[in-house]
């Protein structure tokens, strides 16, 4: 049966500005620009591509309005002097090319400035907790005079945009920068005319609207990004934020665009997997009614029919995706032609995107779209001579470097001796990553509708070597790395990832050994069957080295659950039941426990890799975790890579 989206394919109104559907491209900082705010080519590549995929309305990322305290990071896009002008222009240019309208998010950091470089200015000298455990810096507070010179750096910006040929302007009110300072009790501590009350509060942003107004054409349209609240429990409240919303647009302000958190709550600013899906839309839900503007929803909208009914559902008029959109631009395109499944899933994962811009200052990627960041470079295109290839192995890195060379036209098989999958088969297993799910599912498609072999069984010595194959692909995947605990071979070991995808059951008391991201998952698993749960975790901190958002919700869900972390606490020694464990002090103790799971990490499927290709004479690849440990991004990336080489 055919999904029509008619909703989400019908057009739409923001002030003058006709849209062609209900999609909108959230602004995403990408890292693109060149070092001095101006647009880059690989900038104009990214967005031209977006345009190309039939998205709506495209809101060109957060950019700073001035030279001084407003600019938050390394290559971030500037509308601060008449200079940038010109390059603004030929992005516009390129976007309406492909037929889409475009608009500008204009800002200033605040306090969330993450080159934590002077000057930096808030309503109050509160200091944003990331920057401020790293380097102590706590912002200056602003002075009036400083207040009324960034209202009118905020109208300058806007006339800037206006000029280069924008067909609108988003003010950013959201998300922890300088106007969600303002409007947040958490971060406005001032007892003058800008603090204290919510009137006073507000005044900031209504002083900004009112200016920007003033520098554009009357009809011009201008919309704002708004948090239903910022989730800090002395924070901004719905009811305020409706309040909010009432006076912004007695001013003029088009539409809202509803958001959530802050960069201290960033997991629901932009939340991964383990949240639900929507977690914003009941903000924009609150606020339709008391506005007579447009509402657009955001945040974890990641397939066309939870588009479709949040906008049946009249949630909001219009629902705006960020993340969905960097794995595949033509989300929007597949979407009106029926082909949904083949949308390349966002599995909300935040490494190629938000981490990696924010947290390591480089420029966008994303895990499951090799593309994103790189348009134009890594275009798949026919082989000049179809080739056998044979790819050993079916997990993430097998799967797309077969998608990727059936696609340039080589005739592909593809070995797994077991399901599907891979190492996305324990991460599936998680009730917090149904996600991962999605994205096996596409895979799966993608290799039925690709017309790939797959052979049920494991590849041996003869299909490597003497098998009628152009090229081979060694995907082998990864397996459990075995303990470093004294009698841990005397008994049976227990692996978390055979927890996660139930080949084994455990008892009601469990200690697992490591608190990484599997341990901390396996947990969580298994404290939603009603076991008592430890984890024991040698370094200073579980999930050390994992990524900020998921950290921050796994926090939440380990209190929830009522599991217990030990940290800086080694595991020494097993005996039957009984873990000896030692913690940072020297002291010895023994957890008794019905069951002991390993999660110690992983180690590559090394010995197929010696025993069967390295006399292969033939075109041979080595990827993935067969060839080194990683994450879901490295795994496609590499397949991506690899089915563009053969």
């Amino acid at each position: 049966m055919m999904a029509t989206y008619s909703k989400l394919f019908a057009s739409g109104k923001i002030g003058k500005l006709t849209l062609k559907n209900r999609i909108v491209k959230a602004p995403q900082s990408t890292g693109l620009s060149n070092m001095d705010g101006t647009v880059s080519e690989r900038l104009v590549r990214h967005y031209k591509e977006l345009a190309r995929g039939g998205t709506g309305l495209i809101i060109v990322e957060y950019t700073y309005i001035d030279d001084e305290a407003s600019k938050s990071a390394y290559c971030q896009l500037g509308i601060s002097s008449n200079e940038h002008i010109a390059g603004l222009s030929w992005l516009v240019s390129a976007i309406h090319d492909e037929g889409a309208k475009v608009g500008i998010q204009i800002e200033h950091c605040g306090r969330q400035k993450f080159l934590a470089t002077p000057p930096i200015k808030a309503p109050s000298r509160i200091p944003w907790p990331t920057i401020y455990e790293q380097t102590g810096v706590i912002p200056d507070e602003l002075t009036i005079e400083e207040i009324k010179k960034i209202v009118e750096d905020f109208g300058d910006a806007a006339r800037r945009a206006e000029t280069a040929g924008f067909d609108l302007v988003e003010i950013h009110a959201a998300h922890g920068y300088l106007i969600t300072n303002f409007l947040s009790p958490h971060t406005n501590k001032r007892n003058d005319l800008y603090g204290g009350t919510l009137e006073n509060r507000m005044r900031f942003l209504l002083e900004v609207i009112k200016n920007v107004k003033s520098k554009v054409s009357a009809d011009f349209p201008i919309t704002m990004r708004i948090n239903g609240t910022d989730y800090e429990p002395d924070g901004i409240t719905i009811d305020e934020t409706i309040e909010v919303c009432k006076q912004a647009e007695k001013l003029g302000i088009a539409a809202f665009h509803v958001s959530g958190g802050d960069h201290h709550m960033m997991n629901y600013q932009v939340s991964p997997m383990v949240i639900p899906k929507g977690p914003n839309v009941w903000a924009a839900e609150a606020i339709k009614p008391h506005v007579s503007v447009p509402i657009m929803a955001s945040g974890s909208i990641t397939t066309p029919a939870f588009a479709e009914e949040i906008l049946t559902e009249n949630h909001a008029d219009f629902v705006s995706l960020g993340r969905p959109l960097l794995a595949d631009p033509y989300f929007p395109a597949k979407a009106q032609q029926d082909r949904a499944d083949d949308i390349i899933p966002c599995i909300r994962c935040n490494d190629g995107c938000m981490e990696r811009t924010f947290f390591r200052f480089r420029s966008i990627r994303c895990s499951v779209n090799p593309t994103t960041g790189r348009e134009g470079e890594l275009t798949i295109q026919r082989a000049e001579v179809p080739k056998k290839v044979l790819i050993v192995g079916g997990g993430p890195a097998g799967m797309e470097a077969a998608r990727v060379s059936a696609l340039r036209g080589h005739c592909v098989t593809l070995f797994e001796k077991g399901e599907l999958g891979g190492a996305l088969l324990p991460a599936a297993a998680s009730p917090y990553k149904s996600d991962i799910q999605h994205l096996l599912t596409y895979y799966r498609a993608q290799m039925q509708k690709l017309d790939i072999e797959i052979v049920r069984a494991e590849a041996s010595r003869d299909d490597v070597h003497n098998g009628d194959f152009d090229a081979v692909v060694i995907a082998v995947g990864k397996r459990p790395k075995p303990p470093q605990i004294t009698g841990w071979q005397e008994a049976e070991a227990i692996y978390a990832t055979d927890v996660l995808t139930e080949k084994v059951s455990t008892g009601e008391n469990v200690v697992i050994v490591g608190g990484g991201w599997t341990g901390v998952e396996t947990a969580l698993f298994l404290a939603e069957q009603g076991r008592h749960v430890t984890i024991i975790e040698q370094q200073e901190q579980y999930m050390q080295d994992d990524l900020v958002t998921f950290k921050m919700t796994y926090t939440e869900l380990l209190s929830q659950k009522k599991i217990h972390v030990r940290t800086s606490t080694q595991a020494r020694k097993v005996e039957g039941n009984e873990l000896t464990v030692v913690d940072r002090y020297g002291t010895e103790e023994k957890l008794t426990a019905d069951t002991i799971v390993y999660a110690t990490g992983f180690q590559s499927n090394t010995a197929f890799l010696a025993a069967e290709s390295e006399q292969a004479k033939k075109e041979i690849y080595h990827i993935g975790d067969g060839q080194q440990p990683g994450k879901i991004y490295d795994a496609i990336h590499e397949g991506y890579m690899t089915g563009l080489r053969i």
